[in-house]
């Protein structure tokens, strides 16, 4: 199923743009793998007549991140936990910056209708290509997924207990919507 030629907008109100995290070390077993949520952002799907008229675009905020799950750990998850690790990727990780893609180029498959998309995501103050595909699928959504490594980008990975307990480096991002005009 190929995307009908138009510009679709996403953004929290029709699509979900997920991180999630996987802990190690020797401590693993007292962390969680965590799924954070972002909550401030909008992008765009241009589908164009022609290939070189096709592009993706996205912005978001980097402080808008919010704990939606835990998985594993000791002790589940309270509410102050996730108010911490929000805090904690807003002042040490991320630092409120803006997260930034622009394809470079997209590709169609004309059987499936996926997308290959390479351009530059920049944030933490870096810019890296990166590349991804988007799935469309029924009834106008459409989904993707990108593995990041945040020491590509200069992001230590966060640990605590002497190192002990760490956030993986490679970190999944997701993407499940519905198109829009």
């Amino acid at each position: 199923m190929s995307i009908p030629p138009g510009t679709y907008e996403l953004g929290p109100q029709n699509a979900r743009l997920l991180v999630d995290t996987r802990r190690s070390g020797a401590a693993a077993k007292a962390g969680h793998d965590l799924t954070l949520e972002v909550t401030a952002w909008k992008g765009t799907l241009r589908i164009g007549e022609e290939p070189s008229d096709t592009a993706v675009a996205l912005q978001a905020d980097g402080s808008s991140l919010r704990v939606r799950q835990g998985r594993g750990g000791m002790q589940k998850l309270d509410d102050d936990d996730k108010q911490n690790i929000q805090q904690t990727i807003d002042d040490e990780v991320l630092r409120s910056t803006s997260i930034d893609f622009r394809s470079t180029t997209v590709e169609g498959d004309p059987e499936t209708g996926t997308l290959l998309v390479r351009g530059e995501l920049g944030f933490a103050e870096r810019a890296n290509p990166i590349e991804f595909e988007l799935k469309p699928g029924d009834d106008g959504r459409i989904a993707g997924r990108a593995t990041i490594r945040q020491s590509d980008w200069g992001i230590e990975p966060y640990s605590t207990l002497f190192g002990a307990l760490k956030v993986a480096d490679e970190v999944e991002v997701t993407f499940d919507g519905k198109l829009s005009g």
